[in-house]
């Protein structure tokens, strides 16, 4: 990290609630907000540097959800575990390395593609 840089990367972990009838879900149901405070600890216990952990309102892949995103490499990952958190914090935090299994992929990340519902 050079010196000018106050952050080398920025995760941004959806943690959007929407109603419980809401079709699309919402990554705050599926466990976001827990996972988002995992990865903080996580990422604390591992000694990161130069990151920031931040809640993100809808990041419009509510059927992937938990989703989180990485910049500013525009890396986008869905989670479903603390495993997954652990992987992604060991790999891509601390080696800088992404972890492929859990990337969505172009299509999934396109503004001109729909979840599905």
């Amino acid at each position: 990290m050079s010196e000018e840089a106050f952050l080398r990367l920025h995760a941004f972990v959806c943690t959007n609630d929407r109603p419980p009838d809401d079709p699309r879900g919402c990554c705050a149901a599926r466990g976001g907000v827990a996972l988002r405070d995992y990865l903080k600890k996580r990422a604390k216990q591992a000694g990161v540097r130069g990151v920031r952990i931040n809640n993100a309102g809808c990041l419009d892949r509510c059927a992937l959800g938990p989703v989180l995103v990485i910049y500013p490499e525009g890396i986008w990952y869905g989670v479903d575990s603390e495993a997954d958190i652990d992987e992604i914090v060991e790999s891509h935090l601390v080696r800088g390395e992404p972890v492929e299994r859990l990337r969505l992929t172009a299509q999934q990340r396109s503004r001109h593609s729909k979840p599905a519902l």
